[in-house]
């Protein structure tokens, strides 16, 4: 009996209406969490890349101070007043530079950094004088190093030529010590902290440090002695030029659409000290130009946590004094390395969040039209597919409950339906005819695909074999090459060690033996590896071998193993054998075969070998070597192909051994068989080597 489930007209149903009360929403979400994400990664974009273009430009401020520092330090002019010791010349220099480079300061230093000349006048006439006076002032010099390294009384040849390019950096000093620097421009540093929202608390209610672009050059003569020091300095405190041109040069006019606005800031640790974000409410405070700017007011909690706690870029949207920002800030780091400040640019986000949402409501509202359409229309459509296949339907269950006569009929219709109805009744009609002419077919087929089957599965097993032995054969005559470079390695060192111990090499000559019975087991190894790529190129030699001492020989190269686990050998050998192989590669089978047992039994146990003679197959004289564990035998997974290449179950197994192992064997007409053994024999698997014993020949 068929199963029953909906009918094709339900599905049918189910699929046009789907899109409409299933599909739809969840495109729906789908596409707004889709075009929300594009639209702020765009944003982030956006606004790092104008954080990157502020900081350029303060990278090219602190330059040019840099610049004009060196300027000064290789003037003519200032080496003229040096030789003159004329520190009201110096004086003017300064003034005059420091006047057209648009500087804060610009002043001369000892080589300890006390503060001699001023561009506003000279400090100390006595010690511009003397250079060996005691140290005068050091305000806004560094406390450990000076900004640029030492000079080294090698390093200029000829005087104020030795002075190296200075490189500007930031320096925040209290507002006495950068008063004694710029004392015209004190009333600009100090900056009263509003209340903002979301900052965190306030310790102080004002903000009396200064934020510097410093940068120093140092001067030598022509001995290279180091004179003094050139210093220039932009403040950074309610320098509104220099932040209204980093936001001309960051969102000139006309680059930000939809009436947003861009702005741009430096902070002191977390206060703005320099900003064009307006307050709506005029600051006191504030100077000429600056009256409702937002200096003083803070940055939030997270965005502190994020720049200056952790020193991370912050791009991402954020609440600046009134409004929310597309914003982006960075650290600001001292000569030492501190982040003493930010560097902030971003625009309001408010006019690109309407935008966005109502890009993605005509979107929603033009893909909702759409398929409410599709679907009134598929609603109309389904109606004329699902009734003629509940027709044929009808007629298939009919004819399966036995009325061979039962038929579709005419539908009325020339389309595909109307042609696979007419299909499907022509189909039943040669069903039925070809029923029983199938029946009788198919006794014949069945005999038929047996014998085939069996072929191929024959030919299967040869074509497997024939592709392991090529992959094999490729590998191994590689690994040989590379083996037979360290087997010569060692060859030569034993002999050298032979010809160097002399008579001695007597009181070792076991050992010696044993390792070069282990070269040449080696040498014949890389042979046999070689006989996988080549193998009619090989052939082992025959030898009458003693079965009894090649399983002794195994158990003293295996002996370090055996003891390991605590294993212990059971002997049970039939004196007088001899067989018809290499001696070195039925050791290396038994080696095999007893690391085989050694490993079954990581708990210890018994391992038997014995070894005895019986006839083979062929009714030829054999010898047999056994070799049995009490392991937990052998698993049924492995069995069928357990001599072939790659089949092992121990995790760190190649799979190889057995094969190689029973490959050799072969070779000299011999076999490899395994089994487990009963448990009144102490369980565990055995595996025997059966080989033609030597001068046998077959028995009648």
């Amino acid at each position: 009996m068929l199963a029953t489930g909906p009918s094709i007209r339900r599905k049918l149903l189910g699929l046009v209406l789907l899109p409409l009360v299933g599909v739809l929403p969840v495109l729906g979400i789908i596409l707004l969490w889709w075009g929300d994400s594009a639209i702020d990664e765009l944003l982030r974009t956006k606004v790092r890349s104008d954080l990157a273009v502020a900081h350029g430009y303060m990278e090219r401020v602190m330059g040019e101070v840099g610049t004009g520092a060196t300027t000064v330090a290789e003037s003519h002019g200032l080496r003229r007043a040096l030789q003159r010791r004329d520190a009201i010349a110096v004086q003017s220099l300064l003034a005059n530079y420091r006047e057209r480079a648009g500087l804060t300061y610009l002043n001369w230093r000892a080589p300890d950094g006390s503060l001699l000349v001023a561009h506003w006048g000279p400090l100390d006439e006595t010690r511009f004088n003397e250079p060996t006076a005691l140290p005068g002032r050091r305000a806004g010099w560094p406390d450990a190093t000076a900004l640029n390294p030492p000079v080294s009384p090698l390093a200029a040849p000829a005087f104020a030529l030795g002075a190296a390019r200075s490189q500007a950096h930031v320096m925040v000093m209290d507002g006495l010590e950068f008063a004694q620097l710029a004392p015209q421009s004190q009333d600009h540093v100090a900056v009263p902290i509003l209340p903002t929202d979301g900052a965190r608390q306030a310790r102080r209610t004002v903000e009396d440090r200064a934020m510097v672009l410093t940068a120093s050059s140092p001067v030598v003569d022509e001995r290279g002695v180091l004179l003094g020091h050139v210093q220039a300095g932009v403040l950074l405190n309610r320098n509104l030029a220099f932040i209204d041109r980093i936001n001309d040069i960051v969102y000139p006019e006309g680059s930000l659409p939809y009436g947003s606005q861009g702005t741009a800031t430096l902070f002191l640790d977390d206060v703005r000290i320099s900003t064009n974000v307006r307050l709506f409410a005029q600051d006191p405070n504030a100077g000429e130009g600056a009256a409702t700017r937002a200096i003083g007011t803070r940055v939030s909690d997270s965005v502190h946590a994020a720049v200056l706690d952790q020193g991370r870029t912050w791009l991402d949207r954020a609440f600046v004094v009134k409004e929310w920002y597309v914003s982006a800030y960075m650290p600001i780091a001292d000569h030492r390395g501190q982040r003493v400040g930010m560097l902030y640019v971003g625009f309001l986000e408010r006019p690109f969040t309407v935008l966005k949402y109502l890009a993605l409501a005509a979107i929603g509202a033009v893909f909702f039209s759409v398929m409410v359409g599709a679907a009134w229309l598929s609603l109309r459509a389904a109606r004329s597919i699902f009734r003629p296949v509940e027709q044929m339907e009808l007629a298939m269950r009919t004819y399966q409950a036995g009325d061979t006569q039962a038929r579709v009929g005419n539908l009325g219709s020339a389309d595909e339906l109307g042609h696979l109805a007419r299909g499907l009744d022509e189909l039943l009609t040669a069903i039925s005819e070809k029923t029983h002419a199938l029946q009788e077919w198919n006794a014949v087929l069945d005999a038929r695909v047996a014998e085939r089957t069996a072929e191929l599965q024959t030919a299967q097993q040869q074509l497997m074999r024939s592709e392991k032995l090529a992959v094999i054969g490729q590998l191994t005559a590689g690994m040989a090459h590379e083996i037979n470079n360290p087997i010569a390695v060692i060859q030569g060192n034993l002999d050298l060690l032979r010809h160097t111990l002399g008579p001695r090499a007597h009181d070792v000559q076991t050992e010696l033996d044993l390792a070069q019975q282990q070269i040449e087991r080696m040498r014949l190894i890389v042979t046999q590896m070689l006989q996988f790529a080549r193998p009619g190129d090989f052939a082992g030699y025959v030898e009458a071998v003693d079965p009894a001492q090649v399983l002794r020989d195994s158990l003293v190269l295996t002996d370090h193993a055996i003891r390991q686990r605590r294993i212990r050998v059971e002997n049970e050998f039939t004196p007088g054998l001899r067989a018809a192989i290499n001696r070195q590669e039925l050791q290396q089978v038994v080696v095999n075969l007893v690391m085989n047992a050694v490993h079954a039994m990581p708990e210890g146990g018994v391992m038997s070998l014995s070894c005895r003679s019986q006839a083979l197959e062929d009714g030829s004289a054999g010898v047999v070597l056994a070799v049995a564990d009490q392991g937990p035998g052998l698993p049924d997974s492995v069995k069928g192909g357990l001599f072939q290449p790659f089949v092992t179950h121990k995790k760190d197994g190649t799979g190889l051994g057995l094969w190689i192992s029973r490959s050799i064997v072969e070779r000299y007409g011999g076999d490899i068989r395994a089994a487990n053994r009963a448990p009144h024999q102490g369980g565990g698997a055995e595996f025997t080597v059966w080989l033609k014993a030597q001068g046998s020949t077959a028995v009648a």
